[in-house]
């Protein structure tokens, strides 16, 4: 498990708590950590369903498969 930093937050108005100010540090911290794994994931998942659709088509079918079927 990776050290927490130290969040660089300043709160430029009102009068809160400490309470306060640790209730929004953990959302923010939360919030980030939960974008971090996210990016993550997206990273490390393969080639997305763009990527997968361009890849070349297939080569036509050969023998009498018009009559398949018939």
């Amino acid at each position: 498990m990776t050290e927490i930093q130290p969040a660089d937050i300043r709160i430029l108005g009102g009068n809160p708590d400490d309470t306060e100010i640790a209730a929004v540090t953990a959302v923010l911290t939360a919030a980030l950590d939960e974008l971090a794994g996210e990016h993550r994931r997206a990273q490390s998942t393969g080639p997305s369903a763009w990527q997968r659709s361009q890849r070349t088509l297939r080569s036509p079918l050969r023998g009498d498969w018009h009559s398949y079927g018939h």
